[in-house]
This record gives structure tokens, C-alpha cells and sequence, in this order.
């Protein structure tokens, strides 16, 4: 979800004015997804390379975190989403990370959708944190070495029990997946779109929708 700065800066905005947008924006994707009936949507808000912005801009981020939490997880628990949180949570300190859990918990049961936020997410940082924790298992004899495969490798990521993404958006021009679900989007189709995320709108999402529809997916075979 790129381009909150630049849609601020081209208005004479403050960047947070852009970060506000930009979750106004998040729930007009949710409402879109739900009603084209998708399962699964995962939304990267926040990397663990946006660690190294500047402390006021984060300070920022995790304020408007905190905010959406306390206001917006009960509405989304009416609407029938669950939400997941997947990356290096404990950063965010103790306090914000009970209230992740806390929205986990409440939304556990959901059915109509399935929403991941990833915050303080890396994909080569999933990648090695799946291959510390086959390693740990063989080291306990829980597993044979012999027995690794990307079974076993996908069931240990952060995203374990999610089906990998069919789609993969970039907003804001940029054409590059940024640390992005590195292991998961290995088949993913990739859609780049100049619109700033806090413009997307559910106009936007049906464009990804039909922008997929037309592509042949042959994971490497030959189509018939």
C-alpha cells in the first residue's frame, strides 16, 4: 500500500494526513473484497525496513495503529472478518502486542473473510524464521532431515494455514515486491498500478479483479 507520503506532499499535507488516507482507503479494499467474495486479502502496513524511517513518522503509524484497533476491530467483527497479524510484533512493545492479540481473539471465529496485516514483516525474515524452526526440529528429532521439503518449510512461516496469494498488488508506480511474501508469491500474478493507495477505491479493486481474470495461469506447464 505505497504512496501515502506523496499523495500528502501533493496536497501541502503532513505525511501522517497521508497515513490517515491511506487506512480510509484500507476499509473501501475491505468492502470491495468482500463483495467480490474474496477470501483472503493480505494488506503489508507496515515493513520491518519502515523501522528506519524517521521516529516521528512511526510514532505516527503506531498511533494510527493503535487508533483503527480501538475503533475499528469491533465493526470489522460484526462483519464477519477475522484478522491476522503476521511479522515481528514484539517490537511494537508489550502493550500494543496484547491488543493485537486481543483483536485475534475476538475475530478468531470469523468466516466471511480472512484479513493479514503485516506489520514489521520481512519475507527473507519469514524465510529464516521458518528454517530456524526446521532446524530446532531436527535438532529435537521432531523431524528427519530427509523428511524438509516446502511442505514443511510453508507450514512454518508466518502465514502458515493461508493459501499463497493468487495476486500480488503495488500501488503508487513502484514495480518491485519490496520484502514482500517473497516465499508465498512464487506463482503469484503481479499487478502494478500508478494509483497513490490512499486514492484506491473499490473502482481500483475491480481492475485488479479483471486485470487477473485475463491472465493464464500454467505454473510452468504448457496450457492445453
Amino acid at each position: 500500500m505505497d504512496g501515502n507520503g506523496r499523495w500528502a506532499a501533493a496536497r501541502g499535507l503532513p505525511r501522517v494526513a497521508g497515513h490517515r488516507a491511506g487506512a480510509e482507503a484500507v476499509s473501501r479494499c475491505l468492502r470491495a473484497a468482500k463483495a467480490k467474495g474474496v477470501e483472503y486479502l493480505t494488506l503489508y502496513a507496515f515493513s520491518s525496513e519502515n523501522w528506519r524511517r524517521e521516529p516521528t513518522e512511526v510514532a505516527d503509524l503506531t498511533s494510527l495503529l493503535k487508533y483503527y484497533l480501538r475503533h475499528k476491530v469491533a465493526e470489522l467483527h460484526k462483519e464477519g472478518v477475522r484478522i491476522r497479524f503476521v511479522g515481528d510484533l514484539g517490537r511494537f512493545g508489550p502493550d500494543l502486542v496484547a491488543e493485537l492479540e486481543r483483536a485475534e481473539a475476538l475475530t478468531a471465529s470469523n468466516t466471511q473473510l480472512t484479513l493479514l496485516l503485516a506489520l514489521s514483516y520481512g519475507g527473507r525474515g519469514d524465510i529464516v524464521h521458518a528454517a530456524r524452526a526446521l532446524a530446532e526440529a531436527v535438532q529435537r528429532g521432531d523431524i528427519a532431515l530427509s523428511a524438509i521439503d516446502e511442505t514443511a518449510l510453508s507450514a512454518r512461516l508466518l502465514t502458515a494455514g493461508v493459501p499463497d496469494p493468487d495476486v500480488i498488488v503495488r500501488t503508487s508506480g513502484e514495480h518491485r515486491l519490496s520484502n514482500f511474501l517473497l516465499w508465498q508469491s512464487a506463482y503469484a500474478e503481479l499487478v502494478f498500478l500508478d494509483t497513490l493507495w490512499p486514492d484506491f477505491d473499490e473502482a481500483s479493486f475491480t481492475r485488479v479483479l479483471d486485470i487477473y481474470a485475463r491472465r493464464e495461469r500454467r505454473f510452468g506447464a504448457r496450457p492445453a
